[in-house]
């Protein structure tokens, strides 16, 4: 029997955090299948011929998505986080990209900015085709496919290793911003949403909170100033499971 941790049983805890690592690196592992739903230059590229691509409805989902679960999906499905997990083995130091964490920002407003310049020079969207550029269900069964894909890893793995754990997200991922976009809504609206909530009075300053955080929080600072809320978390819940004494927990509303 696991010994209790707060609320949680620690060989729970332990098995939330091996089941999220095994889904997102299964997400890479997909990615020659899946690419094509979360590549921005194809979604670019069939919004210029007026083609609402499978790409932009995963968008469009992910967006409504995080009006209500924030980033849960880079904590728990994203396959570029399942690639900076695997080089997070070689480079786990914590990011401290100081103005490179700003740069994803205009990145977002380049990209979406062409998504939406090729909309409105192709007249909108007027076919919708949910296997755009793909071939018997695989992304990257087309010219010129392995090019990008390959291009993507590349890139994911230059930030990864040299600017530390999720280092892409940090600095560079579009879709990051557009799911901050989303929770930044929902915070304005204040409708109920997955969060992270905390109860100071049983914090012990450990701080294996923030050892834990793959986004290189100060979650402990957070639990402190009971401000639970920041736009790079990805409510993986790894600070959920290292606390000791079940002072951060998941909520809806209120105390976890």
């Amino acid at each position: 029997m696991g010994q209790e941790r707060g609320s949680i049983p620690e060989n729970r805890s332990a098995l939330r955090q091996r089941i999220r690592i095994a889904l997102l690196i299964f997400s890479f592992v997909l990615m020659p299948v899946t690419f094509v739903y979360i590549s921005c230059p194809l979604i670019t590229e069939g919004a210029s011929q007026g083609i609402a691509t499978g790409g932009l409805l995963v968008f469009t989902l992910l967006f409504i998505g995080s009006l209500f679960v924030g980033r849960l999906w880079c904590g728990y499905l994203c396959p570029a986080g399942g690639l900076q997990e695997i080089y997070a083995r070689i480079n786990g130091k914590p990011v401290t990209a100081g103005w490179l964490n700003y740069l994803k920002y205009p990145v977002f407003l380049g990209i979406f900015g062409s998504i939406a310049l090729a909309v409105y020079s192709a007249g909108g969207l007027w076919v919708f085709d949910p296997f755009y550029q793909t071939g018997n269900g695989i992304s990257i069964d087309r010219p010129g496919a392995y090019t990008l894909l390959y291009g993507q890893i590349v890139f994911i793995t230059v930030f990864a290793l040299l600017a530390g754990r999720r280092g892409f997200c940090h600095t560079f991922c579009p879709i990051a911003v557009m799911l901050i976009i989303g929770r930044k809504i929902r915070n304005l609206v204040k409708w109920p949403a997955l969060r992270l909530a905390a109860d100071a009075e049983r914090c012990v300053d450990c701080g294996r909170c923030s050892r834990a955080c793959p986004m290189s929080l100060d979650v402990h600072g957070m639990v402190r100033d009971g401000r639970m809320e920041n736009t790079e978390c990805i409510l993986c819940g790894e600070c959920v499971d290292t606390c000791p004494e079940g002072a951060v927990g998941y909520a809806w509303r209120g105390r976890p």
